[in-house]
């Protein structure tokens, strides 16, 4: 009861709040109005959709870096100290903002350019552990013993690893994508500080329609919130029912 009440209140009735802002005026008239301005506007669409290509670039690079590290942690035979997945952890434990503006300091530092480099550096410095750790945690539950009878049947490393290894970690891969991909659509503290506000995302617009304007901004803000929930909500349900078909004919062949 104690978890039902607090997904409740924290979960349920700021969606209902989401849905009823989205669909009314400042009167709180049922209207449609607010969706219409979002796809007659542009800047909004275009924002939305480069967001989106952000998120998607984000996520295939933290596959790229978060794999390996998180196989070589995983992996007994290269006896990988238990310091490094510590190491992957320490840069959670200080505030997201403060990580990102010392990465600020970091580029001014090395007189680097803010921008979209520095955009894609910081998200992916940002949510490269929530990327490593559900593939490792996959990796580490592989039973050894379906490592050894495939090499028993005559398959290398690299088979084993495409064969066995890989599909068995898929599952973590997913789960890895889902926690880079929505966080990075929705966030607005990074672009703002590693752009100069040059690079609007999303997220921005969200920030700005509940921070300015009063309540007329606020049942647009709304609005583009619920947009973005549907997308990654059908996003995350689309990847789970694939992810559930393809469970099955494991299970059947």
């Amino acid at each position: 009861m104690p978890y039902i009440a607090i997904l409740a209140f924290f979960v349920v009735l700021p969606l209902i709040l989401i849905g009823i802002y989205a669909f009314t005026n400042q009167q709180g008239q049922f209207t449609i109005q607010n969706f219409v301005q979002f796809f007659h506007r542009s800047e909004a669409v275009n924002t939305f959709i480069y967001s989106i290509a952000i998120a998607m670039i984000t996520t295939i690079i933290c596959i790229v870096l978060g794999y390996p590290a998180a196989y070589i942690m995983a992996m007994k035979s290269f006896r990988t100290p238990a310091v490094m997945a510590v190491l992957f952890i320490l840069p959670m434990w200080i505030n997201f903002l403060l990580r990102t503006i010392a990465t600020v300091e970091l580029f001014h530092l090395f007189n680097l350019p803010l921008g979209e480099g520095a955009l894609l550096f910081g998200m992916c410095y940002d949510f490269l552990p929530f990327m490593i750790y559900p593939i490792y945690n996959t990796l580490q539950k592989i039973d050894i013993s379906l490592l050894e009878a495939a090499q028993d049947l005559g398959a290398n490393r690299m088979e084993v690893f495409t064969k066995v290894i890989m599909p068995l970690s898929m599952q973590g891969v997913y789960s890895g994508i889902i926690m880079v991909f929505m966080p990075t659509v929705s966030t607005f503290a990074i672009s703002e500080l590693l752009t100069h506000n040059k690079i609007t995302l999303f997220g921005s617009l969200i920030q700005r329609s509940f921070g300015e304007g009063g309540t007329t901004m606020w049942n647009y803000g709304a609005t583009l919130s619920l947009i973005m929930l549907i997308i990654i909500a059908s996003t995350s349900f689309f990847g789970q029912r694939e992810n559930e078909m393809e469970n099955q004919a494991q299970g059947l062949i």
